[in-house]
């Protein structure tokens, strides 16, 4: 089979194709042939080896935490009934491939009227969203900002809060984002990339879902109402959002950061099967902006880097 393999750190030119060995399932374990891996941020920033002190990755590896596919094998002890099933995978890493192993514990089904895209699309950011709507416990009436509105997570908390009955205040770059703010039902949309953007809802956050950070998830911050929640879960600027505790604490603000969602096997999987639910319901959407073949993984991680993406990037074996 093809894998797409970092040989070393660096630009996105030392994603390589390369033949591999078919993967077998041994016990406890399924194959899945892949017809979707789903693409991170952060895998190009492990791939250029700013993450360092983060992640231990080091090349050779094959990128990708995971994808949708079909299951091809069983192991001994695996329920045969497993091959031919559609699926989702989740994988620590190995999935810019065309065939994955994994242990049946990180394989879910995929409901009919869920497209393999869609499913792929859903594996990371929808258990994220959902992890971090939940804990927010966002209510009809109330206001809430999504600030990187037409990322792959962001699209999904719009998405969320609309359908919860929550008055929706979208961030993002750019009139064509904005336009895809509005249909997913945004009422309010905001460019942050102009001066003072945060202004207009200034304090009337109940939640904000802070995807960007340093100084956009600042001015961000601003925007919380007093006892309100602030997730600052995003870096796509370089760095976290740094707020003052002590801000906060004075008005009655709650923080929430990225270690809120390291979350357990178990906790994944629930998140990841109640978005596939809802997505087979029709209340999550995942926008996929743009896809590539898997050999060319490399012009991917490009457009990624270049912030000319729309929404999700999802790779084609």
């Amino acid at each position: 089979m093809r894998v797409i393999e970092v040989r070393e750190f660096g630009g996105p030119e030392v994603l390589e194709v390369r033949d591999a060995p078919d993967p077998v399932a041994g016990p406890g374990q399924v194959v899945v042939g892949l017809d979707a891996v789903d693409t991170l941020l952060v895998e190009t920033r492990i791939r250029a080896g700013l993450a360092k002190e983060f992640f231990d990755v080091r090349p050779p590896y094959v990128p990708g935490g995971g994808g949708a596919g079909v299951v091809t094998a069983a192991g001994p002890d695996v329920d045969p009934a497993w091959v031919g099933r559609r699926v989702v995978v989740s994988v620590g890493n190995g999935a810019y491939a065309e065939q994955v192993a994994a242990p049946l514990d990180a394989v879910v089904p995929v409901p009919d009227g869920v497209a393999r895209n869609e499913a792929a699309a859903l594996l990371h950011d929808a258990v994220t969203a959902l992890s971090v709507f939940e804990t927010a416990e966002v209510k009809a009436g109330q206001t809430v900002l999504v600030v990187g509105a037409t990322g792959g997570m962001g699209v999904l908390l719009v998405q969320l809060a609309h359908a919860e009955g929550a008055r929706v205040a979208a961030a993002a770059r750019g009139a064509r984002k904005l336009e895809l703010a509005r249909e997913l039902g945004a009422e309010i949309v905001l460019d942050y990339s102009e001066p003072g953007w945060a202004d207009e809802i200034r304090g009337q956050a109940d939640a904000v879902f802070d995807g960007v950070g340093d100084r956009i998830g600042l001015a961000a911050f601003e925007a919380t109402a007093e006892g309100g929640t602030f997730s600052a879960h995003g870096a796509t600027l370089g760095g976290f959002t740094a707020t003052d505790p002590k801000e906060a604490a004075r008005r009655g603000i709650t923080l929430r950061g990225i270690m809120d969602v390291q979350l357990s096997t178990d906790e994944r999987v629930r998140l990841l099967s109640k978005a596939l639910v809802k997505a087979a319901e029709g209340v999550l959407n995942p926008v996929i902006g743009q896809t590539f073949p898997l050999d060319r993984a490399a012009d991917a991680h490009t457009a990624i880097e270049n912030r000319t993406v729309l929404a999700k990037t999802l790779l084609l074996p």
